[in-house]
């Protein structure tokens, strides 16, 4: 055997076993992301970063063609094409048809603050320059609530329906528009009212029921809670009306929870994941600020079918991990 020949034999060795070291943890995972079930804390914490190993899955891919291994680029393909499939889910996360009567617009926006450290004045030039009517906060304290005001949210968003703490259990919304209390998500640590806002323009009113949600992160012994608190949060989307779910979910659309919640089963549309239903779930929303990880989409705006959506996006706010994300919602009319 030539020199060259070695070389190649060598070259082609190697690349079998990196593509293979590459496809074990890809395997895992998308066993994992497969199988609906309640996996335990850690499993569920990997899922929040499904969609990244398409990375690995596509470089084992290369590396077995290089290794000249055919079960390899089977075994790598296959893997492949599952994250891909998962990375642009089917339309059932977008409205099943176009609202025919007459709508009213509103634009939402989110904001975890991080125990209202978020930059005040942030928050309110990208209220101004958006044209957000509606504002939901979470881990809103005290201390961000005088900040907000001294910023001049009040003025561009008068009604507040707001319950600050000194920790992250604290929840603001903010109007253009009146609103009322209906409740809150009961049995969940942090606080997730749902609100009655009536939106009008020309002469045409309607009404739409915001829930701020913030569930618990899975972390350590509180996967269960987390899980209950998804759960809670999908109840309160079963009542009739037009609905939107607005906040920090702590999961993403990997988790089998949160699909859950949306209902994109084969019996109808369910609800919609906006941020998703615009292909851009893939944009992070965390973590703008601290740890080192890849970013995942924890931030979420979900609606009943009949509202429409347009404009998302995802904007940093200083002062928090944690990013704005806002869209133009189309309300059916009362």
């Amino acid at each position: 055997m030539t020199a060259s020949a070695r070389r190649s034999t060598a070259l082609a060795a190697a690349c079998r076993w990196l593509a293979l070291l590459a496809t074990l943890p890809v395997l895992a995972l998308s066993v994992l992301r497969a199988v609906p079930v309640e996996w335990p804390v850690l499993a569920v914490q990997l899922l929040s970063f499904t969609p990244w190993l398409a990375v690995p899955a596509a470089v084992a891919v290369a590396l077995a063609v290089v290794g000249r291994s055919r079960w390899l680029q089977l075994s790598a393909g296959v893997l492949l094409l599952c994250h891909a499939f998962w990375l642009f889910p089917s339309d059932t996360t977008r409205p099943a048809a176009a609202w025919a009567g007459a709508t009213v617009p509103l634009t939402v926006m989110n904001i975890n603050s991080e125990f209202g450290e978020a930059d005040a004045g942030g928050i309110v030039r990208l209220v101004r320059d958006n044209g957000v009517a509606l504002l939901t906060v979470q881990e809103h304290t005290p201390g961000l609530q005088d900040r907000l005001s001294a910023a001049g949210l009040d003025v561009v968003l008068p009604y507040r329906i707001s319950e600050p703490t000194n920790d992250a259990g604290g929840s603001a919304v903010y109007s253009r528009y009146p609103m009322e209390l209906v409740g809150h998500v009961p049995d969940t640590p942090f606080k997730m009212p749902t609100v009655r806002v009536m939106a009008e323009e020309h002469g045409v009113v309607a009404v739409l029921e915001v829930t701020n949600v913030h569930v618990l992160p899975p972390v350590d012994v509180r996967v269960a809670q987390w899980r209950s608190d998804l759960a809670a949060v999908g109840r309160v989307a079963e009542r009739p009306g037009n609905r939107l779910l607005i906040g920090d979910f702590n999961a993403t659309y990997d988790h089998a929870e949160f699909r859950a919640l949306l209902g994109t089963g084969p019996d109808g549309p369910g609800l919609v994941d906006v941020g998703t239903a615009s292909r851009s779930r893939l944009t992070p929303t965390w973590p703008m600020e601290g740890p080192l990880l890849p970013g995942i989409t924890i931030d979420h705006l979900v609606t009943s079918p009949q509202v429409g959506s347009a404009g998302y996006e995802v904007r940093r706010v200083p002062g928090t991990d944690h990013a704005a994300v806002m869209a133009t919602l189309t309300i059916p009319a009362a």
